[in-house]
This record gives C-alpha cells, sequence and structure tokens, in this order.
C-alpha cells in the first residue's frame, strides 16, 4: 500500500500518483460481496474521475454464479434492458496490487445515474449511508473482523475435475495455534501477511486454527468503512495470493466440511467519540469526565446486570438494538444456504439471541474490564461467518445499534451468566432469547416481513431487493439434488 502521506486527496494527487502507470484496475461489491470490476486505460479512468462512469446493472441483477435472478429486480432487469448504473471512484481506497504487476487499484461505489444518489442495492453506499448517520451524532464506528478459512491443495481447475468432491487439504489433522504447520507452507503463509500489508490490508494476527488446513486472521481495528473494505480485499487478496504463486485453493464458506467446526466471521464493534478519540463505550467514572451522549435519551436503565457493570449506557442501548435485531438482519450476518450449517450447537457458534460477558457461545460477547482495558471495551458479534459480505455485516450490526440508542432500548434478554446461576426451575434456555433462524429460507422472510426492524433500519428497497437475492438463493438449494441424496438414496430404495 502506498504510505499514509501519498493518499490521494485531490484530482490532482491521483494523476501524480498514476504518471508512470498505463492502466487502472477498479472494482465495486455486489450483494454478495464479491469484487466485480475491470480494467481502464489511465486515459479514461482520469476522464471519468469527476462525473463517474457507466457501469452495467447486471451485477445487481444475477448471482454469484452470474445467473440471473428468479425474480426480476428493479435495479437491473429485461424491462429496462439491464441499463447502466453510475459508478464512482473513492479516491481515498487508492492502493497498489503487489502480486498483479504493482497496478494501481481504487474500489467504486454504485449510484441512480438519473437521481445521482446512492444506489440503494450497493452495499459500500449502505454502509456509508449509516455511518453518517453516527458521523451526525459526533461518533465514529469502529469495527474489527477476524475470518477463519480452510485452505487446500487444489486449484479451480482440479475442484472442478474432482466435482467439488474431497478437497486435499493444505495440512492433516487439528492443530490449532501451531507453530510448525505454518512452517511448512511458510512461502504461503509469509505472503499472507507481507503482501496483504503492501495491498493495504493491515492484519494484527495469523495463526491455525483446529480443523485441516485452517488459518484464522484478525485484521486491524479500524473505522468501519475501512474495516469493510480491508475484509474485502482481504478476502480477494488470499484467493489470488493462493491459487497464483502456491496452487492453494483457499474457501471462505461457512462449513466447508459437516463434521468439522465452521469458519466465522467474528465482528468487534465500538464507538469512538470524534471530539476527543475517547471509547464511547467505556464506562464514565469521573463526573468531571464528558458526558456520555446517550444519557440525552434516558436515565440509567433499572435491570444492571453484573455482565455490563463496566460498560457505558451507550454500550447497553447498542447491545440493546443489535439483540433486538438479530432476528431481522439475520440474512446480513448468515448470507448463504451454507452459513446456516455451521450454527449448530456444540461448534462454538451460537444459536440463541443471547450475550454475556467474555463468553464465546453467546451471539454477543462481552469485552470489558477487567479483561480488557477500558479503551478496548467493545462488543464481539459471533453470530456472521467467514461468508459475509462484509459491508452489508457490518452495516446491519450499527443500524440495529443505532436502533438501540435512539430509541433508549434495554437489553431484551439477560445473560448467559444469569441463567446458569439460577439454583432452580430456571434452565439456561429460559432465559435466553428467540432461536435464531436455522435456514435461509427462515431468516429472509422474517426480514421481509412488513414491520421487521431490517425496514426501518436499512429501508424497504435495500430489504427487498436483498431479500429476493436470498429466496433465489434458496429456490436453486431446494431444487438441487446432493451427494448426500444420492448415496442415501440411490441404491437403497
Amino acid at each position: 500500500m502506498t504510505s499514509a502521506e501519498q493518499v490521494p486527496q485531490t484530482y490532482e494527487d491521483v494523476e501524480r500518483l498514476l504518471a508512470n502507470d498505463l492502466r487502472v484496475k477498479i472494482a465495486g461489491a455486489d450483494v454478495d460481496g464479491i469484487l466485480r470490476g475491470k480494467v481502464l486505460a489511465k486515459s479514461k479512468f482520469l476522464s471519468t474521475l469527476k462525473e463517474g462512469f457507466g457501469f452495467c446493472s447486471i451485477i445487481f441483477g444475477w448471482d454469484m454464479h452470474d445467473r440471473t435472478y428468479t425474480e426480476d429486480l428493479d435495479v437491473s432487469n429485461p424491462e429496462n434492458g439491464f441499463s447502466d448504473l453510475l459508478a464512482k471512484v473513492d479516491i481515498s481506497t487508492y492502493r497498489r496490487i503487489p502480486w498483479e504487476k504493482n497496478i494501481p487499484f481504487f474500489l467504486v461505489s454504485f449510484y441512480n445515474p438519473a437521481t445521482k444518489e446512492p444506489l440503494h442495492a450497493c452495499p459500500r453506499g449502505l454502509l456509508k449511508t449509516v455511518v453518517q448517520k453516527y458521523h451526525d451524532l459526533g461518533l465514529e464506528p469502529m469495527c474489527g473482523a477476524e475470518f477463519e478459512f480452510f485452505n487446500f491443495k487444489e486449484t479451480p481447475e482440479t475442484l472442478a475435475a474432482k466435482d467439488h468432491v474431497s478437497p486435499q487439504p493444505l495440512t492433516p489433522g487439528m492443530f490449532g495455534y501451531s507453530l510448525s504447520r505454518p512452517t511448512s507452507n511458510q512461502g504461503f503463509f509469509y505472503d499472507i501477511l507481507d503482501e496483504c500489508n503492501k495491498f493495504g490490508v493491515s492484519i494484527e494476527g495469523l495463526h491455525t486454527e483446529t480443523g485441516p488446513g485452517v488459518y484464522e486472521a484478525a485484521l486491524a481495528y479500524s473505522a468501519a468503512l475501512k474495516m469493510a473494505d480491508m475484509a474485502t480485499l482481504f478476502k480477494l487478496a488470499v484467493k489470488q495470493i493462493g491459487i497464483l504463486r502456491y496452487k492453494v485453493m483457499p474457501t471462505f464458506m461457512a462449513k466447508p466440511n459437516h463434521n468439522l467446526p465452521g469458519c466465522s466471521g467474528h465482528l468487534h464493534f465500538s464507538l469512538k467519540h470524534m471530539d476527543t478519540g475517547k471509547n464511547a463505550f467505556t464506562k464514565i467514572v469521573n463526573d468531571q469526565t464528558k458526558p456520555d451522549p446517550a444519557q440525552k435519551f434516558n436515565e440509567i436503565l433499572e435491570n444492571e446486570w453484573e455482565d455490563t457493570k463496566n460498560v457505558s449506557e451507550t454500550m447497553k442501548y447498542f447491545i440493546a438494538g443489535v439483540l433486538t435485531g438479530l432476528p431481522s438482519i439475520m440474512p446480513l450476518l448468515a448470507p448463504t444456504v451454507n452459513s446456516y450449517k455451521r450454527l449448530v450447537e456444540s461448534y462454538w457458534a451460537p444459536v440463541n439471541v443471547s450475550w454475556g460477558f467474555e463468553n464465546r457461545i453467546a451471539a454477543i460477547r462481552v469485552i470489558a474490564p477487567p479483561t480488557s482495558s477500558p479503551s478496548a471495551t467493545r462488543i464481539e458479534l459471533r453470530v456472521p461467518g467467514a461468508d459475509i459480505n462484509p459491508y452489508l455485516a457490518i452495516a446491519a450490526t450499527l443500524a440495529s445499534g443505532l436502533y438501540g440508542i435512539e430509541n433508549q432500548l434495554q437489553i431484551p434478554v439477560p445473560p448467559v451468566s444469569y441463567a446458569k446461576n439460577q439454583k432452580a426451575e430456571k434452565s439456561l434456555s429460559q432465559h435466553e432469547g428467540n432461536r435464531l433462524s436455522k435456514t435461509l429460507q427462515e431468516a429472509t422472510l422474517i426480514m421481509m416481513k412488513k414491520d421487521s426492524i431490517a425496514r426501518k433500519v436499512l429501508g424497504d428497497r435495500f430489504v427487498d431487493h436483498f431479500g429476493k437475492s436470498r429466496l433465489h438463493e434458496w429456490r436453486l438449494w431446494e431444487t438441487s439434488v446432493t451427494n448426500w441424496e444420492i448415496k442415501r438414496y440411490f441404491e437403497t430404495v
């Protein structure tokens, strides 16, 4: 990546940085988080910097395998001729791709060409809109992401030749936090760290996770939009580095093997005061300290749990909003059919609307003193898998949290610790929230209800577009014939 002082501030800066280049690569994310892009001649790129350029709307009219959606969507369909959208470059996303001849690269967001307003289906645009609402309150949403991913000694060609059956793991067996396994594949392992750093994707840590060929990467805590950019680019980088240089094929699908733990995509959240830089989730212990912004909404909550004794009122409202909205935003946190096969009991994955202090089984893990410093107070949302679209998952969580702050919501269920400490006639399940959806179809229908929180915080047009795209995904699954069915019934019935 370019150093901080090289991040362009003006269009003239961009021209200067590209002085010795012939071409530029640009890309924007579709609803599945897949980057769709092209290479432009430098002259063409520079000529469109200020006003934007046309980009075929079909990227919001087809699925991840370029199959048009079962039901036509309003963004792109035969009736409007799959007309162009307006794509605008975000010059602050400038970086170079070190494994691709150091070609300059920029991210774009998509707009309605007639109104010049952000396109309701654009994931990056949706997140920018949510972030701006926090900025209006003087708060900067902060986020961190952790991705687990399996690695296989395969390429797209070898995997297709074996019909995607029994891919060979990079390493055998279960060996989390191993020092020897990364060494045996140190070229690939250290290229992830080094090349991602050059690409502007800051990795705080990389290690093996339990499972054959499984790695886990923690990306550096950043402002929410920057984190979503980095998370999306990280997945692209790991795949390209692995296949191009080492014939290693990573996968970020949530549950590649039914006998093994799935791949999580845990997200960490906090809010920062834009004027002071202080964490708004940190509990205020000094009356002279800057007032908590949530105090303007109401007084201290009546229910004071031990699990939240060291966090601010703002954080409690945020937690309440996320827990209240969780059933409604599930398709944005678990966007594929496969996502829900990870969310099962006994595999370190949450299955209920639940929360708790330093609890890795709950949907929300509260991280606060004494196990963290006050400035590091935050939540970890443990529902998402590695298959998320980072823009949408982060946007949905932040929008739900803001809903909690603005509506003075109280945390709707006791912490997991409360249920565990009850002596008689009170089981854990009695004190947890609703069971999270078990299928993509169930989750999508909840999201698309007329009075859903998702509609309130993300808007009807987005929910309708994304919901129809998820129902398309479910219909494809419903009509598919799986290997399990062949093995189960081919001979016996």
